[in-house]
């Protein structure tokens, strides 16, 4: 079967569809992953081939709509009734939708439909992958007669949001059931021919990396994948050869470790380091190279690197001082190491409560962190068996769940069922 995968223009939501995307390929299967012009080098650098559509946009984190003076971190409304059920109500949830759906889903739909459809006309794909940014899928996907699937790349906030909403929707008068996003679709989709149906809102199953005891479910069809690593072109470094001597930790916030943090993150890397000086471990940390200037004398038991493939550095530590995205969290899960997590933006906050939860690792405020606090919870994650224990177990867990090449006769029955 011929395969389109659609995709934002960033490497966060784009890297955990690859893996599946090469198995696809490797049963058998034509794929195709469509952006915007600007990102086909990084698709095409995975290995896959590109769809270079529309014109380029520039890229927002989620959530970049909320006003720059909230210091609120977290899930962005509506989707914050997740974590919030007391603000699930009629009147908050329709004015969130009616903020979001205009600015996020038009922004990244708008410049790169037309094309797509165009696209897809010619090359009658069987089934539309998109990650739930990517509302272009589901309108390409009708428009050609394709059955359209979800991709997840972290927890499930848009289908369990929807499905408060359209409960909501149900007991409001006739009059009063506004619905933004099916408006939305609506309108965008008018001009190929397709109406809204409310699977193109959540697709017509998902396909989700995150096992049970991280994630969250709504009254959905899910199609559970392992997570696999895959965070770009990379080579492992010859000191990752042997096993350390001493216990190691790594220290990583993503691309950046302050740079592109808000004033009100407090991570004084410094600092942190100076408080770890005296421990018989070794730390690793992960530092852009224009960043490096922050730590001018580096304490003797830290090593200070630009990039590592964390899937070739997490298996050798024994805890990992993180951001909680969801790349570093789902990868440090599978090799079972203990967490802690200075969580911030969207979708953090919630994963790192949830990891807490099943005692893997510690969640602490980057509001409230200070170097001794982080410096005291690193201690009881390398001291506490517990942690390491629940950490391995949620290990086994991932790694009971089907591997992507597994889960491939399962997405092939369910495009045959409903595709057109």
């Amino acid at each position: 079967m011929r395969v389109l995968v659609t995709t934002h223009p960033g490497n966060t939501v784009f890297y955990p569809m690859v893996p599946l995307a090469w198995a696809l390929r490797a049963a058998g299967h034509e794929v195709r992953v469509a952006s915007n012009p600007d990102f086909a080098g990084t698709i095409t650098q995975a290995g896959l081939t590109a769809v270079a559509a529309g014109r380029n946009v520039r890229l927002l984190n989620l959530g970049d709509e909320a006003d720059e003076s909230d210091v609120d971190t977290g899930l962005n409304a509506p989707y914050d009734v997740v974590e919030a059920p007391e603000k699930t109500t009629w009147e908050y949830m329709k004015a969130g939708y009616e903020q979001d759906v205009p600015g996020w889903f038009t922004a990244f739909t708008g410049p790169v439909l037309g094309d797509l459809v165009a696209f897809a006309r010619q090359w009658r794909p069987d089934l539309v992958i998109w990650e739930p940014t990517s509302y272009a899928g589901p309108i390409v996907a009708k428009a050609c007669g394709a059955a359209h699937a979800r991709m997840l790349w972290s927890l499930d906030v848009f289908g369990v949001t929807r499905g408060h909403y359209l409960g909501l929707k149900q007991r409001q008068p006739p009059d009063d059931r506004g619905d933004a996003l099916a408006e939305w679709f609506t309108k965008y989709g008018k001009k190929y021919g397709v109406d809204f149906s409310e699977d193109m809102a959540t697709g017509h199953f998902t396909i989700d990396q995150l096992p049970r005891s991280l994630g969250i479910e709504a009254d959905l069809h899910y199609v559970p994948v392992r997570h696999v690593p895959y965070g770009g072109p990379a080579s492992v470094p010859r000191w990752l050869w042997t096993p350390p001597e001493r216990p190691r930790v790594a220290i990583t916030l993503g691309s950046s470790l302050i740079a592109e943090r808000p004033a009100e993150y407090n991570f004084d890397l410094r600092g942190v380091l100076d408080s770890l000086a005296g421990l018989d471990i070794d730390i690793v940390a992960t530092i852009a190279d224009e960043e490096r200037g922050m730590v001018p004398d580096v304490p003797a038991n830290t090593t200070i690197v630009s990039y590592v493939p964390l899937h070739a550095l997490a298996p050798t530590c024994a805890a990992i001082i993180h951001h909680a995205g969801i790349g570093t969290l789902a990868t440090t899960s599978l090799y079972g190491v203990p967490q802690l997590t200075l969580p911030w933006e969207f979708d953090e906050p919630l994963l790192a409560r949830n990891l807490a939860t099943q005692g893997a690792g510690l969640a602490m405020n980057p509001t409230e962190a200070t170097a001794e606090t982080i410096r005291r919870n690193l201690l009881r994650l390398l001291e506490e068996p517990s942690f390491t224990s629940s950490a391995q177990r949620l290990r086994d867990e991932m790694l009971a769940m089907a591997a992507p090449r597994d889960a491939i006769p399962e997405i092939e029955e369910l495009t045959f069922k409903h595709r057109a």
